[in-house]
């Protein structure tokens, strides 16, 4: 069976910069941080931390039984799935709805309720809950939500492996969309994990930056000599995937085509990153996409901002891309919106997508004091105009699973 082409056709974004892509991809090309300090209160009591939050305004004013029935991560990801499919003037009253599928990833579901939860039980000795308890907790509500709005009969995938879950959801979505069981899939990453006890157990692993004195916005540095944690970011980001062939018949434009996807685990440590295993995902991605190393022009970094971890992913682009190493621009926007974890992927997969489109990379913002174990071209501080007709985007997550996406300019 001949391999269908899969491209992308739309763009939905719900995060730190605000809803519009074009506005939020200017802004990082300015090196401009969403970062800033953050409390969040629960009965558990009061937490202050760095962070990158969406605004409200994108989904605050929604209404209906998907408000009552939806944690607020189901929120962000009906906003972004909806900007995605208008952006894509993607009518679903005419196409065949089963062959329209959704696929999501998110690292924690709805924990904000499910810590409600615990505490009306456990914190004021009720004995009922919320019927709707359930549905705003489980790991697939933002995918069944958007496919009860928009009644969509294909598949309904929902991946949580942490920091790669959106690459998961998208590679697996453009696997569907290859093989032939769909030929549309909305696919992308949610998460909302701004409550007490996940911030907690995200600052017992010893991973979060301390604010920076001298500039809160500043406090996440990947590849800097003084880096010393990462920082932790919401929201949802979506695609709209589509077979180029059905994309051509309904006259859809096209932002880029998704070309190569690979997912494995290092098999190594829980928490600490392994080369070897980044190294088999980048090759497997690029041997997928049936490109060699020296046409990659742009690399969407990993780049938690940790000293291991950017240390090691540099060491292991140098290993995949040899000789081409050096004239990859590699950068890790996390650095201006945070790292969303479940949507981390999806997000840093739209702004190389636009990089692909607008001929220009975003920065590393705030590298003032290159690490010397981090050698690469990692675009500090600013944007810059150059050729980029492909790209690749790595997320590499908690618990070893890997999931990278190569994307090049359509033909």
């Amino acid at each position: 069976m001949t391999r269908r082409r899969v491209v992308i056709t739309g763009l939905g974004v719900v995060g730190p910069h605000g809803n519009n892509v074009a506005s939020i991809f200017s802004a990082l090309l300015e090196g401009s941080s969403a970062v800033k300090s953050i409390e969040v209160s629960s009965a558990a009591g009061k937490l202050s931390f760095v962070g990158a939050a969406t605004p409200e305004e994108p989904w605050r004013e929604m209404s209906g039984p998907s408000v009552a029935t939806s944690d607020k991560i189901s929120l962000y990801a009906l906003a972004a799935a909806e900007s995605a499919i208008r952006d894509a003037h993607l009518e679903l009253e005419h196409e065949d709805l089963a062959r329209v599928g959704i696929a999501v990833g998110t690292s924690l579901g709805g924990v904000i309720s499910q810590e409600a939860a615990y505490h009306e039980i456990i914190g004021k000795n009720k004995t009922r809950l919320s019927p709707f308890t359930l549905v705003k907790v489980m790991q697939n509500g933002p995918a069944a939500q958007i496919a009860l709005k928009y009644h969509l009969g294909g598949p309904s995938l929902t991946y949580s492996t942490t920091c790669s879950s959106s690459s998961v959801s998208i590679g697996e979505a453009m696997r569907t969309i290859r093989h032939g069981y769909a030929d549309v899939m909305v696919a992308g990453g949610a998460e909302a994990l701004f409550a007490y006890v996940s911030i907690k157990a995200w600052q017992a692993l010893h991973v979060l930056a301390p604010p920076r004195s001298e500039d809160i916005s500043a406090t996440c540095r990947p590849f800097d000599r003084d880096r010393n944690g990462t920082v932790l970011g919401d929201g949802a980001a979506f695609v709209v995937l589509e077979d180029i062939e059905h994309a051509t018949q309904r006259d859809s434009g096209i932002y880029a085509e998704l070309a190569g996807y690979s997912v494995g685990n290092d098999s190594s440590h829980m928490t600490q990153p392994s080369i070897e295993g980044q190294i088999r995902a980048m090759q497997a991605a690029l041997a997928d996409a049936e490109m060699s190393t020296d046409f990659v022009d742009y690399l969407n970094a990993h780049g938690t901002g940790t000293q291991l971890n950017d240390a090691t992913e540099t060491r292991a682009i140098r290993k995949c891309f040899g000789s081409h190493a050096d004239k990859v621009a590699v950068s890790s926007t996390k650095s201006m919106h945070g790292h969303l974890v479940g949507a981390a992927g999806a997000l840093e997969l739209i702004i190389s997508t636009m990089a692909v489109v607008r001929q220009c990379v975003p920065p590393t913002a705030h590298l003032d004091d290159p690490d010397p174990e981090c050698d690469l071209d990692y675009v500090p501080n600013y944007g810059r105009d150059m050729r980029v007709r492909a790209a690749m985007t790595n997320s590499f997550a908690v618990g070893g699973t890997a999931g990278v996406l190569v994307i090049r300019r359509p033909t």
